[in-house]
């Protein structure tokens, strides 16, 4: 299985609390932290919802 990178470049500042939350969820802490997840469909929706706050690359 693929896995992904996903940077968290973006604050989440003023931003609803489930966004939030769901980069909580995805293990990001601090700005410009990055972490490794599989590509599987819970993440890239999790993703999805957060996509203006982190940027995503795929590695094999």
């Amino acid at each position: 299985m693929t896995k992904i990178l996903v940077t968290y470049t973006k604050s989440s500042i003023g931003y609803k609390k489930d966004q939030k939350g769901t980069v909580r969820a995805l293990g990001l802490r601090k700005l410009n932290q990055t972490v490794e997840h599989e590509d599987t469909a819970v993440i890239r929706g999790m993703i999805k919802k957060v996509s203006h706050l982190v940027t995503v690359e795929e590695v094999e």
